[in-house]
C-alpha cells in the first residue's frame, strides 16, 4: 500500500463543521473554485489523511479526516471542469490548534496554511501533519 500523503482542507464551521463530517461518516468535498485547489484535489488518493481547519470563525485545525474516494467530477458545478472527493472523519483534535499558535511556531513557518492562507486544499509534509497532530495532544486511531 502507498504511503498517504497529507493535505489540509478549509471549511468554514457555519457551512461543514468537523462534527457534522463525525454524525454522518462522509461527505463529498465539493464547490472548490480555485485552480490550485482543484489540482491538489485532482492528486489525493484513498487513505490520504487531511487536516481539516475551521477557516472564518474559530480559525483552527480541529480535526483529521481520510479519503475515501479519489477525485471525481465535482456534482455542483455539472459540464465545469472542477474536482471533488470523498472524506469521512477520523479523529477530532484534543484540542484545536488556532492559526495565532500556528502563526507563532517556528517550526511551522512554511506551512502552507500560513503561505498560501488563501487556497483552500493544500498539502501538507508528514512532518508538518505530525507536528500539528501534536500540538493537538491528539493521536491516531491505529486503525489510522
Amino acid at each position: 500500500m502507498a504511503k498517504p500523503q497529507y493535505w489540509l482542507i478549509k471549511s468554514e464551521p457555519s457551512v461543514y463543521p468537523f462534527e457534522q463530517l463525525v454524525k454522518e461518516g462522509k461527505t463529498d468535498w465539493t464547490g472548490v473554485r480555485s485552480f490550485e485547489a482543484r489540482n491538489n484535489l485532482r492528486a489525493m488518493k484513498p487513505g490520504d489523511l487531511c487536516l481539516y481547519y475551521h477557516s472564518n470563525e474559530g480559525k483552527a485545525v480541529v480535526g483529521v479526516a481520510r479519503v475515501l474516494a479519489g477525485p471525481g467530477p465535482d456534482p455542483t458545478a455539472p459540464g465545469e471542469d472542477w474536482a471533488s472527493v470523498s472524506v469521512g472523519p477520523v479523529v477530532a483534535l484534543q484540542e484545536p490548534v488556532t492559526l495565532a499558535t500556528i502563526k507563532a511556531t517556528r517550526e511551522l513557518k512554511e506551512l502552507p496554511l500560513i503561505t498560501k492562507s488563501r487556497v483552500s486544499v493544500v498539502p501538507v509534509t508528514a512532518e508538518h501533519f505530525k507536528f500539528l497532530l501534536a500540538m493537538g495532544k491528539t493521536k491516531l486511531p491505529r486503525s489510522a
